[in-house]
């Protein structure tokens, strides 16, 4: 009786290691994958973000575009402003890059008018954390937007 006893309490512990064992493997394998999903969701937060600083930039550039707003020092304190406020908010994003265009989308390089568009592009560069996302690299989130100017410096 002793010797079937012994061997069904060493069976029992046989049976624990392996199912420790399994549980770290799978354990591994979801946390892997829960913060993958997890990092997916901060690109994509982030990419949000970049579209909503161009659409905010080129929305105030179009109310308030300064002297010439394809230069910094041209640009209007409300737009470098709210470039200030968006650059705080969003990690990393660089500094828009501004052009004219027609309604055609054609580039104008002889000076914006009142009815023309600001084209704002905005990028932000995005690194994953974990290793499966990581492997990718870097990201260069990107954002364009246009915005048509509006008649004057006070215009609604």
């Amino acid at each position: 009786m002793k010797s079937r006893l012994a061997s069904i309490r060493s069976h029992r512990v046989g049976q624990q290691g392996q199912a420790l064992v399994e549980f770290a493997i799978a354990i591994t394998v979801f946390l892997v994958l829960l913060l993958g999903v997890v990092d997916l969701g901060r690109a994509i937060y982030q990419y949000n973000g970049v579209s909503q600083a161009a659409r905010e930039i080129a929305r105030t550039t179009s109310v308030h575009p300064g002297t010439d707003f394809t230069k910094t020092s041209g640009q209007s304190a409300e737009t470098l402003s709210v470039i200030g406020v968006q650059q705080s908010l969003v990690p990393n994003l660089g500094s828009p890059v501004f052009s004219c265009v027609d309604v055609a989308g054609t580039s104008i390089s002889t000076g914006c008018v009142p009815g023309d568009f600001v084209k704002v592009a905005v990028t932000a560069p995005f690194t994953p954390v974990t290793p499966i996302l990581g492997l990718i690299g870097t990201w260069n989130l990107s954002s364009t937007t246009t915005a048509k100017l509006q008649g004057g410096n006070n215009a609604p």
